[in-house]
């Protein structure tokens, strides 16, 4: 059985990627949700005075808050579900369990309109992608799950088999079976592909073959636009995106394609690093 995780802090925007990650596994079939917390210390009042410091009556909170979700998500869907609360500090303590129990998948929600919540709401999110623990699917705020028909991988078509994630890829496409598309933008499209994108296009069509991948190849200059636009047109449910080692988030306002996608898609988001 496989297993996704979602990390939990009570938020609206993390409750509704627990409701979009336990109808995933719904329809999916034959996989785990594990709902998980950290707590770390309660900062102090204005006064300096502990809020409140006592790490037992915090984890039993957690444990209630989280079962709590857990109801209401079993309401939802007919799954397997387990509550994990621990102190500590999050990315490090979400890295260590997903690593030692082998789960396949986090499902994370992201919020933040305005860079200042960008930057305080959204780095957990940015930080676990960076980390690269396993494949993330970023749940955008008020995204509701009404099945995973069409998935667009967004390729840059550059050294396909060495830089593209094909398994991981392949475990979630073979999830929900959806028609796939392989999306290139590059303003450098002319009148027609260079011999170079059509020996890319035929390794990425032979490692696809099983999807029977459909391919376009976009000649505008802004990614963010062109699949935001051809997300609508297409009726995209999830898009695939890899950030790249050398350029994903080295300064927390580092302007990756993955990292603007996250914050302006309206569907959710595959974050599968390169091998």
């Amino acid at each position: 059985m496989k297993s996704f995780i979602v990390p939990v802090d009570f938020s609206d925007t993390s409750v509704n990627a627990a409701r979009y990650a336990a109808q995933l596994a719904a329809e999916a079939g034959d996989i785990a949700l594990i709902l998980y917390n950290t707590h770390e210390k309660i900062l102090s009042g204005s006064d300096g005075t502990p809020l409140f410091n006592d790490s037992d009556a915090r984890q039993q909170i957690a444990v209630v808050a989280l079962e709590s979700v857990k109801t209401e998500l079993l309401g939802l869907a007919d799954i397997h579900i387990t509550c994990v609360a621990e102190g500590g500090d999050f990315v490090q303590g979400l890295e260590t369990y997903v690593k030692s129990m082998r789960v396949d998948m986090i499902v994370m929600g992201i919020t933040g309109s305005t860079p200042l919540e960008q930057i305080l709401i959204g780095s957990n999110t940015l930080k676990v992608i960076q980390r690269n623990i396993c494949p993330v699917l970023i749940i955008p705020p008020g995204a509701k799950f009404t099945g995973i028909r069409n998935v667009v991988f967004a390729s840059d078509f550059k050294d396909v088999e060495k830089t593209t994630p094909i398994e991981p890829i392949k475990q979630f496409l073979h999830l929900t079976r959806p028609t796939l598309h392989v999306a290139n933008v590059d303003h450098e499209h002319y009148v027609e592909l260079t011999e170079e994108y059509k020996r890319e296009k035929a390794k990425l069509e032979e490692m696809l073959a099983p999807y029977r991948p459909e391919f376009y190849f976009i000649r505008l200059y802004d990614f963010i636009e062109t699949i935001s636009q051809f997300t609508l047109d297409n009726n995209i449910d999830v898009i695939i995106t890899v950030p790249r080692k050398h350029s994903f988030l080295k300064g927390l306002f580092k302007q990756s394609n993955t990292r603007k996608l996250a914050y302006h898609s309206h569907v959710p988001i595959l974050a599968v690093h390169e091998l």
